[in-house]
């Protein structure tokens, strides 16, 4: 029964930032139902934005209930405000 109410459960969206361990400074944001497949792929240099600084380091995400949420948060993460507020309590 309880792992019926799991499967059923739903998915999770996650804004995460990572930062290049090859490459100080350079940082990413965005956002995925599969973090862990996601990290994969740009460590795997599947992404045009991310495959020179690899390899890639998970620094930080935030899960939400529903995709709006997360591709909002994640918008504003790429603001300027939003730059600020990562800067100080998410990096």
């Amino acid at each position: 029964m309880l792992e019926h109410l799991w499967r059923s459960r739903a998915l999770l969206f996650y804004v995460y930032l990572i930062e290049s361990l090859s490459n100080c400074g350079q940082r990413y944001v965005g956002v995925t139902a599969d973090l862990k497949q996601r990290l994969q792929e740009h460590n795997a240099g599947k992404s045009a934005h991310t495959s020179k600084f690899k390899p890639w380091r998970l620094t930080t995400y935030v899960a939400f209930s529903e995709r709006a949420k997360a591709d909002s948060f994640e918008r504003y993460l790429k603001s300027g405000s939003g730059h600020a507020f990562a800067n100080k309590r998410l990096w």
